[in-house]
């Protein structure tokens, strides 16, 4: 087998299409049906099952999939990093987060970077969900991942940078906007706008619920924080969302942010596979988003800046 062998089948197993894959790599589908009957072969078992609307990976195709995405992502990864030494100032960095989290936690972070490093790249990847950066950082697509931080995940090391605080978003004319905190029983039967379901924020959040016995009603669902507070500064409902830092201040005068002191805080910051060998522009660019959100990465020495 080869490691082309490996990258084809991998890609096989993320797509579930041999038609999509093929397309990806400018090929023909049989092409791509070869590389993955030559891993078959070698192995002596079946791979990937053929359905009506695409494959799936068997049960050794899943174990080779999980080692062929820690193994070529690591690989992947070296080489990235030796080239980045070999160029010195140049490179690039390929970070992937959420759709509005460089707004919350990156844009000075990135404009200082580039002041610094100007011949250097940044690549950003929209993850729909924390999970979702996750596995591109496992697969090595990415550097680095900014997420809601959770449970470990075998092969990532996650680094804390800042803790959100909760409160419920309601507009200023909302019976609840002048509470100078929130308490768990006011949200009992509640009618809330929904965090998007896969993610940690919203699972944490359900957790703490459950235990406290409260029971809101979701009736709207948003797919980012940025929307829940959107729509509830309209006055379409009310969001219990994290405290970001372009929502607060006198920019939103119809906009109230009540503090749910009961509620623990979400923790965000970087994910990588390992931060001793992450590249030095890599670890420069978290240190600098880390200083700008006030908790600065002990990730090592950085890459002397360009003049």
């Amino acid at each position: 087998m080869t490691l082309d062998d490996l990258r084809v089948f991998a890609a096989v197993c993320r797509a579930g299409s041999l038609s999509a894959v093929a397309r990806e790599l400018a090929c023909s589908q049989s092409a791509v049906s070869q590389h993955v009957k030559r891993l078959e072969r070698e192995l002596g078992l079946a791979l990937i099952e053929r359905h009506p609307r695409g494959v799936v990976p068997t049960n050794a195709g899943r174990h080779l999939q999980t080692a062929v995405a820690n193994g070529l992502g690591g690989i992947d990864h070296a080489l990235r990093t030796i080239a980045e030494l070999a160029r010195g100032e140049g490179g690039s960095v390929r970070i992937t987060t959420g759709a509005t989290s460089i707004r919350h936690f990156m844009s000075a972070a990135v404009v200082d970077f580039r002041e610094r490093y100007p011949q250097v790249n940044l690549e950003f990847q929209t993850g729909v969900s924390s999970r979702n950066c996750l596995e591109a950082l496992t697969a090595g697509q990415v550097d680095l991942a900014w997420i809601t931080l959770g449970t470990p995940v075998r092969g990532i090391e996650q680094r804390p940078v800042a803790d959100l605080p909760w409160v419920l978003a309601v507009a200023a004319g909302d019976p609840l906007a002048a509470r100078a905190r929130i308490e768990p029983a006011d949200l009992q039967d509640a009618r809330l706008i929904g965090l998007p379901q896969n993610s940690v924020s919203r699972s944490q959040l359900d957790d703490w619920l459950g235990k406290s016995g409260i029971r809101p009603v979701f009736d709207t669902s948003v797919t980012d924080w940025d929307t829940a507070i959107l729509l509830a500064e309209l006055g379409l409902g009310h969001a219990v969302v994290p405290a970001l830092p372009e929502w607060q201040g006198p920019g939103h005068p119809r906009l109230r942010l009540v503090p749910l002191p009961d509620l623990p805080g979400l923790t965000v910051g970087w994910a990588a596979r390992e931060w001793e060998t992450l590249g030095p522009l890599a670890r420069a660019f978290a240190d600098t988003v880390a200083t700008h959100c006030a908790t600065p990465l002990p990730v090592g020495p950085a890459p002397a800046a360009t003049s």
